[in-house]
């Protein structure tokens, strides 16, 4: 029976501790391998405009599948973007250029990317109030300042601390970051992605990302 990511996010620590940190970036990399699909390998450039945790489903290997395309868009191989009045999609995940100006490209479902990952990482949800001295943030805005201050391996769920790749998890927090930046032509393709999660060279360091204030969904 498939499972909704999102109630994985919402398991107690017993249940989430079967989710171990490999589980965790195999479920990274699937999702980013099925982007990286929908957007330059499929007949036609598909933008899904509404990635998220309950639209991520786990199969009985937990193995991820992106699901409900009903919001999803279809570009042709040479479109680069497009507009629309009517703005779609789950607030916490869009991208800033989408939710102030209509705009929506590949680098929306980028930005989406990265605050899923992020959500991954950390086990806490976008929706979630965090604080840092007094300060109400959102998830990206919370882990945007545990980078600057230099203690990004904080926002890890405690229950990875002692089993994970600490290389590797402090490298899915700079890939998410460099997906949530405000501008989209500074976030990384899909190809890029992908390529930062499973090479080891050096990362470009992430800029202030968009929406840092505490957002209701």
């Amino acid at each position: 029976m498939d499972l909704c990511f999102c109630k994985v996010l919402d398991l107690d620590q017993s249940k989430r501790e079967i989710i171990d940190w490999k589980k965790r970036f195999e479920i990274i990399e699937g999702i980013a391998q099925g982007l990286l699909y929908l957007h330059k390998y499929s007949r036609l450039r598909i933008i899904h405009r509404d990635l998220k945790a309950s639209n991520i489903v786990l199969d009985e290997n937990l193995n991820p599948k992106i699901s409900d395309f009903g919001m999803a868009r279809i570009f042709k191989i040479n479109d680069l973007q497009a507009n629309t009045n009517q703005i779609v999609g789950t607030r916490c995940y869009m991208s800033p250029e989408y939710v102030m100006e209509g705009i929506f490209s590949v680098k929306s479902d980028v930005f989406s990317f990265g605050v899923l990952l992020l959500e991954i990482v950390s086990d806490k949800r976008i929706q979630g109030l965090l604080e840092i001295d007094g300060h109400p943030l959102n998830l990206v805005g919370y882990a945007w300042e545990l980078w600057k201050a230099g203690i990004p391996f904080e926002l890890v769920d405690p229950i990875l601390r002692e089993s994970c790749s600490k290389d590797q998890v402090l490298r899915c927090i700079n890939v998410g970051l460099l997906c949530v930046e405000d501008s989209a032509t500074d976030r990384p393709t899909r190809s890029d992605v992908v390529s930062m999660l499973t090479s080891e060279a050096q990362l470009p360091l992430p800029r202030q990302p968009a929406f840092q204030i505490q957002e209701l969904p």
